[in-house]
């Protein structure tokens, strides 16, 4: 392919992401991974364009090398999905190495394998209790309602120890900032700031009066002498609200429907249950179960992409949806394989800003999944899967409802 510059305005590809029919790869991204792995785009709302990187390898340069970075994006309108931008100057999503490094060591202290570990008996216990609720309230029932939508809510408020009481009105929240209509702008605006007030009162009172939950342990947690300020601190307890329970909550739904439509799936799994972890991270590969791109770099110099010249100072989003399906990486990456050799997947994102909460998600999936094929051995779908309803007003792809019978 020749050196494409900046200039080079014929090919510029308006990509609305707004694909969401069921749990279909869109197909603009898969003919961008085919047919041009880098190219100029422009989005619903931001100035001016972007490269799109599609390829598992180059994204993984994007997200890995100094020579793009995060924080550059600062100030800056830069093209996305959202009236609003959802993330905040603080956070550790805008920053780069080293100061990420920091911040990153720091909340990594509230994931270790044990931290997650102590918390598997806790979420076993709410998985149980939602269980029995389903199960009381008789079939058919609403797997979201009753199982997807409040277990990552519930697990993630008790790791920080948020009164039951707030946990409805941060979720409403925190929804109102994912959505991608343009009519939602002020309401966006208005629910970033009050979840951040929220957040500054709550962190400065664990700062003064510590206990066991996580925002404790980082308001506590020290690498030498460092300590999180108040900002960092108030953000990074919002950021952990809003990711420890919007993405977890959607795969949940997402999977139930994936296994639920693939019987031949759901028997293997039912037959050998030991096999759960590894078709869990196959499922993750494998669905889209979001829209179009993140948060973008900007180029700090020059840099060539599969044969395509990248400016200093352009703004460039990758797509861990396509680097996913990459063939060049993943054999007949379209299919359902759990039993493929295993390649790390980018579900979680890369490089210095892979998900640091993937832990505890994964654990969330596990006990979810292994307790619903145990308890509910003949869990089928109560509708054709057709007839499922899907968001359509996100940055995320879900099931609304997924109504089940046992």
């Amino acid at each position: 392919m020749e050196n494409t510059s900046v200039q080079n305005k014929e090919t510029v590809r308006n990509c609305p992401f707004d694909y969401a029919h069921e749990l279909e790869f869109d197909p603009q991204l898969r003919q961008l991974l085919t047919e041009e792995p880098v190219s100029r785009i422009r989005m619903a709302y931001g100035e001016g364009e972007a490269w799109l990187v599609t390829r598992y390898e180059d994204v993984r340069t994007v997200t890995t090398d100094r020579r793009f970075s995060r924080s550059a994006v600062l100030g800056r309108d830069f093209p996305r999905m959202t009236p609003e931008p959802i993330v905040q100057a603080e956070s550790i999503n805008l920053m780069d190495p080293p100061a990420s490094s920091r911040l990153r060591g720091l909340v990594a202290k509230s994931f270790t394998p044990r931290r997650v570990e102590q918390m598997r008996g806790g979420t076993q216990r709410v998985v149980d209790r939602l269980l029995d609720e389903m199960e009381e309230e008789g079939s058919p029932g609403d797997f979201v309602a009753r199982v997807s939508a409040p277990l990552p809510l519930i697990t993630i408020c008790e790791a920080l120890d948020i009164p039951e009481a707030d946990r409805p009105w941060l979720r409403a929240h925190a929804m109102t900032m994912m959505n991608v209509g343009a009519a939602g702008k002020q309401d966006a605006v208005r629910a970033k700031a009050e979840l951040r007030g929220y957040f500054q009162e709550l962190t400065a009172d664990r700062r003064r009066s510590p206990g066991e939950d996580l925002i404790s342990t980082l308001a506590t947690a020290r690498d030498g002498d460092e300590l999180l300020d108040d900002d960092e601190l108030a953000v990074m307890a919002m950021v952990l609200l809003i990711t420890g329970q919007d993405t977890t909550t959607y795969q949940l739904g997402n999977i139930a429907y994936t296994l639920l439509t693939r019987p031949d799936l759901l028997r293997s799994l039912r037959a050998e249950p030991q096999r759960l972890p590894r078709t869990l991270e196959e499922l993750l590969r494998h669905i889209p179960f979001r829209k179009g791109v993140g948060i973008p770099r900007i180029a700090l110099e020059d840099v060539e992409l599969s044969g395509v010249l990248i400016k200093a100072g352009d703004v460039v989003h990758v797509s861990y949806l396509t680097a996913n399906r990459d063939s060049a990486k993943f054999d007949r990456p379209d299919e359902l394989d759990p039993d493929r050799p295993t390649i790390p997947h980018m579900t979680f994102g890369w490089g210095a800003h892979h998900c640091l909460g993937a832990p505890l998600a994964t654990m969330e999936l596990e006990v979810a999944f292994s307790t619903l094929l145990t308890r509910f051995p003949a869990l089928r779908l109560d509708v054709p899967p057709e007839d499922v309803s899907w968001n359509t007003t996100s940055i995320w792809r879900y099931p609304l409802a997924l109504p089940v019978t046992w």
